[in-house]
């Protein structure tokens, strides 16, 4: 299956009510030679969902000015996709959602 668009996701009843907690994360370009550059990849957030009865992480391309909300301010996330990340393992690759 390929997901190369990502999911799209009816926000209202996947997340219901979203608040904001923190930055979790700033993802870096690595440099050809394998080193961390400062350039920011993307930033990842840290929302509660009423939706989901949980915390979610956002990500959010470095394209996109830094946010800065104050902790349980209510935030709305624009044009929502759900993509996958896989990590390589021993053992094949673990898929989050």
């Amino acid at each position: 299956m390929r997901l190369t668009n990502g999911i799209i996701i009816g926000k209202e009843k996947t997340f219901g009510v979203l608040k904001f907690s923190a930055l979790r994360r700033e993802v870096h370009i690595q440099n050809e030679d394998g080193t961390v550059s400062e350039e920011i990849k993307e930033r990842t957030y840290d929302l509660k969902s009423r939706g989901q009865g949980r915390r979610i992480q956002v990500s959010i391309p470095a394209s996109v000015p830094l946010k800065e909300f104050d902790y349980n301010a209510e935030v709305e996330n624009i044009n929502p996709v759900a993509d996958t990340v896989a990590t390589a393992t021993f053992q094949g690759a673990d898929v989050d959602w």
